[in-house]
């Protein structure tokens, strides 16, 4: 299979396997109001995705250094689907937290094995670009999820996109398993089942703390978009013309000419250079957007729009430069530690906000300028990194 068409059977799989995704986020004011949850709750629920991920992703992506990454990715598709169809048994707080905790495990077991699994069928230059493709196509899967939740939710309740998130993770585990013939694994030395060999590597140190900032400010944007747009139309006593469902789809959709642009530019420029001038001109905007909220809505969406560039054009150059840094024989851990450290930045990033809405008010611009302004200031700890392992190279050469 050449390295195209291989490209293009993960994407969509990728995308298909994430239609239950926003679930939870495009539908957050509903969900709020059904089961009377506060903002911490629901960050707790919004982030108990990711907790499952976190605690899952070290064991089954270290498992592709000594198993076909293919078995675990299909073995998790599976449960995805089950965790998705699922959700609809969700009644309140500890059942929608359980099912979504299940559901972020699932996806730990294809999320960065499917990536394992492309990125060690393709070699050379089209390596970088095929993880470009793959890791901006998590943006194209969470932007047709918020649609699919927002607008099926209209015809069936929230049920219906539950039922047919499941159904398209049956979908996605078919194309893999007649699409995506086996690969025999290089054996490799016998290790622990938690391989902490890569935390030697100052540079996969680096791009795990920065990956780790990336996620938590990526996805507590895209957990509480939909409300803040809810509650800019309330500040303003109108009703938004544009939906929230829409808005952050737009500001998803956005996030995968930006991902793959940005990993262009990463390469042309120097990744670590390119890194760290991002992330610290999202820094600086973060501080800015909640106060957008008493601005014209046509303005307000525009700003959050580019909000969502800088926040996602460094992702793929992280992936992709976390793999150039990583060892071969070791690669399969690194990955687990880089997904295992990024993703508990995307369970505290919804967490740590909604906690601040709680503490300053979410019906007032104080308490969401505070929470975007929050992970402003924390995004800075990647650059910090970055430029800290920059310079250890730096002294070595």
């Amino acid at each position: 299979m050449n390295a195209r068409r291989l490209t293009l059977l993960l994407c969509s799989a990728e995308t298909l396997g994430m239609a239950g995704f926003a679930l939870f986020a495009a539908l957050l004011p509903d969900f709020q109001a059904l089961w009377g949850l506060s903002n911490t709750e629901a960050g707790w629920i919004g982030g108990g995705f990711f907790l499952g991920y976190m605690l899952a992703v070290p064991i089954l992506t270290g498992l592709t250094d000594r198993h076909d990454a293919r078995s675990i990715y299909l073995a998790a598709m599976l449960l995805t689907a089950v965790a998705n169809a699922g959700f609809v048994f969700a009644d309140g707080f500890w059942s929608a937290l359980a099912w979504r905790v299940l559901a972020g495990i699932g996806m730990a077991g294809t999320y960065m094995p499917g990536l394992k699994a492309l990125s060690e069928r393709i070699d050379g230059p089209a390596q970088s670009r095929a993880v470009a493709f793959y890791t901006a196509s998590f943006g194209l899967g969470t932007a047709l999820s918020f649609i699919l939740a927002g607008e099926l939710a209209k015809f069936g309740g929230w049920q219906l996109p539950t039922l047919l998130s499941g159904g398209c993770a049956l979908l996605a585990w078919a194309m893999v398993y007649w699409g995506l013939p086996p690969k025999a694994v290089v054996e490799q030395a016998p290790r622990r089942w938690l391989d902490l060999a890569p935390l030697k590597n100052r540079a996969v140190v680096a791009y795990c703390l920065a990956y780790a900032v990336h996620n938590l400010e990526l996805f507590a944007l895209r957990a509480w978009l939909v409300a803040f747009v809810v509650f800019s139309g309330q500040l303003q006593g109108s009703t938004p013309w544009l939906s929230g469902t829409w808005v952050a789809m737009l500001a998803t959709l956005i996030g995968m000419p930006a991902s793959i642009f940005g990993n262009e530019l990463a390469l042309r420029f120097g990744r670590q250079r390119w890194l760290i001038a991002v992330m610290l001109c999202s820094s600086v905007l973060a501080l800015f957007i909640g106060l957008s909220a008493a601005l014209p809505f046509w303005l307000m969406v525009v700003l959050v729009l580019l909000y969502s560039i800088t926040v996602t054009a460094d992702s793929a150059s992280l992936t992709a430069g976390l793999i150039a840094e990583a060892p071969a024989s070791h690669r399969g851990a690194a990955m687990a530690l880089y997904s295992c450290t990024g993703f508990s930045g995307a369970f505290l990033g919804p967490l740590l906000f909604g906690m601040s809405l709680d503490l300053l008010d979410d019906k007032s611009l104080l308490g969401w300028w505070a929470a975007f302004a929050l992970m402003g200031v924390l995004l800075v700890l990647g650059p910090l990194a970055l430029w800290w392992a920059g310079k250890a190279q730096r002294s070595v050469a």
